[in-house]
C-alpha cells in the first residue's frame, strides 16, 4: 500500500512539463537507491575520511556524463549538470560522513566496521541518514542527466565533514565554501534536506526563517588547590566550584533569556577531574555545546557566561577561564526562496503532507552555504507508519528506505519549478 502510494502521487507532479519519461525514470530509480544506501551503510566513513565513499560517487556522476570535480575540502565531490538551454545555476547538497557509534540495529546490510576515534576504539555507523542522503542525490543526478529538459545548471555537492572535522582540521560546508565551490559557476541558490527518524514516511516538513540553531562549542577550565580528601579546608575544591558552575550558566538560561522569543540551550556534555577517591584535585575541566536561534539572545549569553564563569570561581576562591568557539551559523532559511520552493514540496508529496514545523536546536553546517546565497532546508520523513521513533546519533537510529524515493522526488520537481523548460 506504502508503494501504491508513492506511485500514485509520482503520477500526479511535473505537470506542464511533457514528463512521462521522467516519472517513470523516478519510478524506476528505487531499487538502485536502495542498493546505493545499503552499500554506503555498510562501508561508513568518518569525517575528511569519506575516500571509497567519494570514489564511489565521482564513479557515478563521470558515467553520467557530468563534469566531475574531486578533492574539494578534502573528500567532496561535485558534479556539473548543464540543462539543454542555458540559464539559472543552482545547487543541491548531501552530506556523506558517518558517526563513531556503534550500531545495533539487526539488518542484513549492519555495520561491523571499527575504528579508533580520540584515542578510543569504537564502531562507525550511519547513525544521522547520510548514506539515504548519498543515495537519494545519486537517484537525482541519474534521473536528471537523463531528462535534462531544463534551462539552466544544477551544481551537485557531496560534501564531507558535516559532523565536524577531526580535531585541528578544517572540513566541512565552511572548508568548502573557502574552495569555491558556489562559484564558477556561481550559484544563485542551494537546497538541501535530512530525512528524519521522528517524522513519518511520505511527510515533508519545513520552516521559514531560524530553522535550526547557531551551535557554539566551549571549554572552562577550574584551577583550585589539591588536598587530602578528608581536609578539604586546607585546599580549594575544583569539583565543587564546576558544579556551582554549572547550575549558574542554567540560571543564564532560565532567568536571562527571553524564551517566548527564541530557544536557547547551554549543556555541559563533559566533566573531567581527578585521579582516586580521596585526594581533592587542583584542576577541573568542562566542555559543552550552545545552541542560540537569535544572534543577539547569543550575543548575550556568551558575554554572561564570559562573566560568570570567573566570578563564580572566585567567590569559591578558586580561578576560571571560559574559551568559547564561533561554531555553526543558524541554518536560516530565505523566506523568499521557501516561497517559492512550497509549491515543489506540496507537488511531489501532496498537500496534506506537507507541514510547518517548529525551529529545532540542533545545527547544520548547511547554513555556512545560507550564509552566501540564499538556501532552504526541509526535513524528509524516514520513521515507518507502524514503528516507533528512533533518534539520530545513536546506535539503533532506523530509517524506513521506502521514503527515500520521495527525496528523490522532491529535489527533481524543485529543479524543474526554479529552472523551468
Amino acid at each position: 500500500m506504502k508503494r501504491l502510494c508513492l506511485f500514485m502521487l509520482l503520477c500526479g507532479c511535473f505537470t506542464g512539463v511533457a514528463q512521462s519519461g521522467l516519472q517513470k525514470d523516478i519510478e524506476n530509480i528505487e531499487p538502485k537507491i536502495i542498493e546505493w544506501r545499503r552499500y554506503f551503510h555498510q562501508n561508513p566513513e568518518l569525517s575528511n575520511h569519506e575516500f571509497n565513499t567519494a570514489k564511489k560517487i565521482a564513479k557515478h556522476l563521470k558515467d553520467l556524463g557530468m563534469d566531475v570535480q574531486t578533492e574539494v575540502a578534502k573528500t567532496g565531490v561535485v558534479g556539473i549538470l548543464e540543462g539543454k538551454k542555458p540559464g539559472k545555476v543552482i545547487a543541491l547538497r548531501a552530506d556523506i560522513d558517518a558517526l563513531p557509534v556503534t550500531e545495533r540495529v539487526d539488518v542484513p546490510f549492519k555495520s561491523t566496521v571499527r575504528t579508533e576515534y580520540l584515542g578510543k576504539e569504537t564502531g562507525v555507523m550511519h547513525a544521522c541518514g547520510h548514506d539515504t542522503h548519498i543515495a537519494i542525490m545519486m537517484g537525482v543526478a541519474e534521473v536528471l542527466a537523463k531528462n535534462n529538459d531544463f534551462a539552466g545548471t544544477v551544481k551537485f555537492i557531496f560534501q564531507p565533514a558535516e559532523e565536524g572535522p577531526p580535531p585541528g582540521e578544517e572540513g566541512g560546508a565552511s572548508l568548502m565554501v573557502k574552495e569555491g565551490v558556489l562559484e564558477n559557476p556561481k550559484v544563485e541558490a542551494i537546497f538541501g534536506l535530512h530525512i528524519n527518524s521522528l517524522t513519518d514516511v511520505g511527510k515533508i516538513l519545513y520552516k521559514p526563517g531560524g530553522t535550526m540553531a547557531a551551535a557554539q562549542e566551549f571549554d572552562i577550565h577550574v584551577k583550585g588547590i589539591q588536598a587530602h580528601g578528608s581536609a578539604p579546608w586546607s585546599g580549594v575544591d575544583p569539583v565543587l566550584v564546576s558544579a556551582k558552575i554549572v547550575d549558574g550558566l542554567q540560571s543564564i538560561i532560565s532567568r536571562e533569556m527571553e524564551l517566548t522569543n527564541e530557544a536557547a540551550v547551554i549543556t555541559i556534555g563533559k566533566i573531567s577531574s581527578g585521579v582516586r577517591h580521596n585526594i581533592i584535585p587542583e584542576t577541573a575541566e568542562m566542555l559543552g555545546t550552545i545552541r542560540t536561534l537569535d544572534y543577539d539572545m547569543q550575543k548575550l549569553l556568551n558575554r554572561r557566561m564570559k562573566e560568570m564563569v570567573p566570578a563564580i570561581a572566585k567567590a569559591y576562591k578558586a580561578e576560571a577561564t571560559i574559551n568559547i568557539a564561533k561554531g555553526l551559523p543558524i541554518t536560516y532559511n530565505d523566506p523568499e526562496l521557501t516561497e517559492k520552493a512550497l509549491p515543489s514540496l506540496k507537488k511531489a508529496a501532496g498537500e496534506n503532507n506537507v507541514m510547518l514545523t517548529k525551529a529545532v536546536t540542533g545545527a547544520e553546517d548547511f547554513s555556512f552555504y545560507q550564509e552566501k546565497i540564499p538556501g532552504f532546508f526541509f526535513f524528509l520523513g524516514g520513521k515507518p507508519v507502524d514503528k516507533g521513533p528512533t533518534q539520530h546519533h545513536t546506535p539503533d537510529f532506523y530509517i524506513d528506505e521506502s521514503g527515500m524515493l520521495l527525496g528523490v522526488k522532491t529535489f527533481t520537481q524543485i529543479v524543474f519549478d526554479y529552472l523551468g523548460k
